[in-house]
């Protein structure tokens, strides 16, 4: 019996990487279920396995066990109903890269994202890209986006992977943890590892123009280290982002700035909709909570992922 770490996931088959570095072709032994947990991909990428070699000429394992995972980032299936599907798992943070124009990431995304990794206190970095496309007003409205985020404690990072802009900063942001690298297809997150990890490779692909969106270059999360005890796990492009497994009474918990007045309105099992004397209500009236945080709570509320 070993132990190793899931560095890749295909659907059927993964790479685990045991602890003298070697990698094997794994597959899993029977069906396993998680319990209490209704998902598409019973193992992801992050996963501390145990295993048996099957075929050392074949380089083949079986894994038999995975180890109680510390937090993962879990996604609505885009395929099965009722299901979600594992992006990675024991992180030590997310980083979400965005870009406001050459594909839009709608304030949306970025705030389902944060109450997903809020949900397992995933510490979590927003990575604005793309910054030397970006004219005057919408480079405003960028800081001003950033002025948000900042004021209810979210780290922000203005980069320019082409330009050289902050690359190094990035670098230092991932230095000697285990990171999620999230966000549309589009968005540069190839681009960004590349410069900071070139003999990585990591294919990019151009925005379509058409439709102003990027091209999927990632097709299976994948973990590499690019340091010693450095390791990104690169995820494909992220479409959309249902929130999984989540009732809508806890998430206000996960919206820091209403976290800290949940004591504070009438009743205590406020939804913050329309019950009278609702703090988070008056917040928002008194624009002490952004009206666009609010609104995206109203979409996570009523279940509507797409709301924008």
């Amino acid at each position: 019996m070993q132990t190793g770490l899931i560095i890749r996931s295909t659907g059927s088959w993964y790479e685990v990487r045991n602890t003298d570095g070697h990698i094997y072709r794994a597959r899993l032994k029977g069906k396993f279920k998680i319990q209490g947990l209704k998902v598409t991909n019973p193992i992801a990428v992050g996963d501390r396995v145990q295993f048996d070699l099957e075929d050392e000429l074949e380089n083949t394992v079986v894994i038999t066990d995975i180890e109680p995972r510390d937090n993962y980032i879990i996604r609505k299936s885009v395929h099965k109903t009722g299901h979600g599907h594992i992006l990675a798992a024991n992180l030590d943070q997310a980083v979400l890269i965005v870009t406001l124009a050459f594909p839009r990431t709608s304030l949306g995304f970025i705030d389902r994202f944060l109450v997903t990794s809020e949900s397992f206190r995933i510490p979590t970095t927003l990575v604005f890209n793309k910054a030397d496309i970006l004219k005057d007003e919408a480079l405003d409205y960028q800081r001003e986006i950033i002025d948000l985020y900042e004021s209810i404690g979210y780290r922000c990072l203005e980069t320019s992977a082409t330009e050289g802009e902050n690359v190094e900063v990035f670098r230092n942001l991932l230095d000697h943890k285990i990171s999620l690298l999230a966000g549309h297809s589009g968005v540069g997150k190839s681009s960004l590892v590349n410069a900071v990890a070139p003999d990585l490779h990591l294919r990019t692909s151009e925005v379509s123009t058409f439709a102003n969106k990027g091209v999927h270059t990632t097709t299976f999360a994948e973990m590499f280290e690019i340091s010693p005890d450095t390791f990104i796990i690169d995820t494909p492009g992220i479409k959309e982002l249902g929130l999984a497994d989540m009732a809508k009474e806890e998430i206000s918990h996960y919206f820091p700035e209403m976290r800290d007045r949940l004591n504070q309105c009438r009743f205590h099992n406020c939804l913050h909709i329309n019950e009278p004397g609702c703090a988070i209500k008056e917040a928002v009236g008194t624009e002490e909570i952004a009206e666009s945080r609010y609104w995206s709570y109203l979409g996570m509320v009523s279940g509507d992922d797409n709301r924008r």
